[in-house]
């Protein structure tokens, strides 16, 4: 990764208007009109992308430093795919009210806060927080990245199956981050049966040892009232979307109705060997490059971050998320296949696609529309 200027230094007239004294003007301009930021600076296309290294890929809590690489191929995936220049930012602390105050206090740097890695139930609040203070769109991708890619997958594969997808039946293995985040999506992107599992069993109202994201599922979830564990969640299943890291035994898999779909989402390993889930689906999906259908976070966050930028949004909303996930949907809507439900994660119509229709979701939304760049000063 490099930083460089957009214009050349190649005179003392060129150094006079890059730094001083031709820069006052710009920082009175500023100083004035604090919207003007946006125009005058990099703040309309840079974003940060902000961890504390707790949840680093399959690597779990490695901590800040060890976190960086990832932070950086991150940034460099920003801007290859969306045109978004992105600044890795690996904090040195894991409290979530530290967390908040630093970022906050980061943020007129910066059009928007992609926060990575994160774990959970910790990440729910940050991103909460973080989204009500900030006047520019804050997004978890481990969450949001993850669910917008599922719910494009999901969509192809109804339509390949020739089934809606509010009449599927689907089990969601997991309840962290990106579980929570996917059956929302799903359910806000027409779902009608979504049963949650996690390490203990079915969510549903009876369990007393949920968490306040999970208690949260109890009301949108489970219609059919499942109890005990992932088998018992499965039988009749049509879908099952692992994001949980665990193993699901093949006896489990018997019980689904036949011709459905597996996505197993868990890297490196994923939850069901996709040889096995090949034996009980139609349709088989990992988090993988080196099987067909990668469900890959490449393929949302630049162009979600490029959308809502563009628009000058304050916020991502699910209408936003729900456009982006059509996006990459309708990019390979007329040629699907059993092994092409989603686009390749190198397609450069993705990002593009992605962008415009998140924008358009922007700006027909008055809950996105930008807030007054102060708010973040004044937030801090």
């Amino acid at each position: 990764m490099a930083i460089r200027s957009t214009v050349a230094l190649s005179s003392r007239d060129d150094l006079a208007l890059a730094y001083t004294p031709g820069v006052a003007r710009v920082c009175e301009a500023i100083a004035e009109e604090p919207a003007l930021a946006r125009e005058y600076t990099w703040v309309g296309h840079t974003v940060a992308v902000v961890t504390d290294g707790s949840a680093v890929l399959g690597l779990g809590n490695i901590g800040p430093r060890a976190a960086l690489p990832v932070m950086e191929g991150k940034a460099v995936l920003f801007k290859q795919f969306g045109g978004v220049n992105a600044v890795p930012i690996c904090l040195d602390t894991q409290d979530p009210d530290e967390i908040v105050r630093t970022v906050t206090a980061l943020a007129p740097s910066f059009g928007g806060i992609n926060l990575e890695d994160i774990s959970a139930p910790r990440c729910f609040e940050i991103e909460r927080r973080l989204d009500e203070t900030l006047p520019i769109p804050v997004f978890h991708d481990d969450q949001h990245g993850t669910a917008i890619v599922v719910l494009a997958a999901l969509t192809n594969a109804a339509a390949l199956l020739g089934r809606k997808l509010g009449d599927l039946r689907i089990v969601v293995s997991g309840a962290g981050a990106a579980g929570v985040a996917v059956t929302r999506m799903l359910l806000a992107g027409g779902a009608g049966d979504v049963t949650v599992v996690d390490s203990r069993g079915v969510i549903h109202a009876g369990r007393d040892d949920l968490n306040s994201e999970k208690r949260s599922l109890v009301d949108v979830t489970n219609p059919r009232g499942v109890s005990g564990g992932i088998a018992d969640a499965l039988q009749g299943a049509d879908v099952l979307i692992g994001v949980s890291g665990g193993t699901i035994d093949e006896s489990a898999l018997a019980g689904m109705t036949p011709g459905g779909a597996i996505f197993a989402l868990a890297n490196p390993h994923p939850e069901v060997d996709p040889a096995v889930a090949g034996r009980y689906a139609s349709v088989v999906a990992t988090g993988r490059s080196d099987y067909p259908n990668q469900i890959n976070n490449v393929l949302a966050f630049p162009g979600v971050f490029r959308g809502a930028l563009d628009a000058g949004a304050s916020t991502i909303t699910d209408a936003m998320k729900i456009a982006a996930a059509r996006a990459i949907a309708n990019v390979v809507a007329d040629s699907v296949t059993p092994d092409a439900i989603v686009p390749s994660p190198l397609d450069p119509r993705v990002a593009p696609a992605v962008a415009a229709a998140v924008a358009e979701a922007a700006q027909g939304q008055p809950e996105a529309v930008l807030r007054p760049a102060v708010a973040v000063a004044e937030a801090a």
